[in-house]
């Protein structure tokens, strides 16, 4: 059984730009991904600015991708990050935030995601100041399907040691008085999951009182820590028997696009048998059946090794090799190689 599966456009860093978006939900449209949320952490127009409408040639754009994706079969939607608006959610924050819903209907959205991830959460009522942004943007929003990500979406302490402490029953509350037709974004055991099981997933069902939608952290490789690998490996870890208990299966891409391309196609596969897709026909696809090679053979020094590890000679070498490639995978290569993706702490607390 194959879940609805879509594209998450939710990482820091260097966004995708308009051509490729377009392209991606083209070339995953016949894959089972059928849906497409753009939510770079990038656009401060959803984030830190979130009350200020978008430049116009950006709505414009928005727009055309809105109406490819329809063209495509594809839902579109957005993801708003009202940056801590539940610290002071008043009769100005509630108009800013309703005059900010008509300009995404505007858009003609079909999914509209509300994220309250990777903002300080250690406050008292958190769940209920959220239940009432969430009451709020019911009112004001066209969109057919709402989506919320909790402040903590994980059982992963590591949200606890960045943004505070979780508060006591804060995803009981979420669950039981969040109405039961808005979804709820969830990553798994960790921010970025290696395993995902059905026994997981059935205990995570009872806390939200509905079944999760997967928000997957692979192959995304955004932030200090992960910005110099790169995740190209097939998926695995995500067994097929979830597939009846989610609401959805939202991948979350790497930076660079076309080389995402490699691992997001095999998740029809895992569905489907069981199984491991194969890296070698997945790039073959994507590239051509050389530079898959190539790619299969330098698997580990992108994967596992990364840039920091690698010696100037390995990078070197690499280089060359890819140099003499003209496909645009082989040209991210060479940027990954150049630093062009490397995203610091500053940054990050920035977006």
């Amino acid at each position: 059984m194959l879940p609805e599966l879509g594209t998450i456009e939710g990482f820091y860093g260097i966004p995708w730009d308009w051509e490729a978006r377009a392209a991606h939900v083209s070339a995953f449209a016949p894959h089972g991904y059928r849906f497409y949320l753009y939510a770079p952490k990038s656009d401060p127009f959803l984030r830190r600015r979130w009350s200020e409408p978008h430049p116009q040639a950006e709505q414009d754009a928005l727009k055309k991708l809105a109406d490819h994706c329809r063209a495509e079969g594809v839902r579109f939607g957005v993801g708003l990050s009202p940056y801590e608006l539940y610290l002071d959610f008043d009769s100005a924050a509630r108009e800013a935030l309703a005059r900010k819903l008509a300009e995404l209907d505007a858009l003609g959205i079909n999914d509209l995601a509300i994220l309250f991830d990777d903002m300080r959460g250690d406050l008292p009522g958190l769940a209920e100041k959220q239940l009432e942004i969430v009451a709020c943007v019911t009112e004001h929003t066209k969109a057919g399907r709402l989506i919320v990500c909790p402040s903590y979406y994980t059982d992963d302490p590591v949200l606890d040691r960045f943004f505070g402490q979780r508060p006591e029953g804060y995803l009981d509350t979420l669950g039981k008085e969040l109405d039961s037709a808005i979804e709820i974004f969830w990553t798994g055991p960790l921010v970025c999951s290696t395993e995902i099981d059905a026994a997981h997933i059935t205990r995570v069902s009872e806390t939200l009182q509905r079944k999760p939608f997967l928000w997957d952290n692979y192959p995304v490789n955004d932030g200090p820590r992960m910005s110099p690998f790169l995740h190209l490996r097939p998926f695995t870890g995500r067994a097929p028997d979830i597939a009846p208990l989610i609401a959805a299966h939202g991948v979350n891409p790497a930076s660079q696009v076309m080389l995402s391309r490699i691992p997001m196609l095999t998740l029809e596969k895992l569905y489907d048998t069981g199984k491991a897709g194969s890296f070698a026909d997945a790039a073959t696809q994507v590239t051509s059946a050389e530079l898959a090679a190539m790619l299969e053979e330098d698997l580990s020094l992108f994967q596992d090794k990364g840039l920091e590890a690698m010696s100037g000679n390995e990078k070197a070498a690499l280089r060359s090799r890819y140099a003499a490639i003209s496909h645009p995978a082989a040209r991210e290569i060479i940027l990954w190689l150049d630093g062009y993706w490397r995203f610091t702490q500053e940054e990050l607390m920035a977006q």
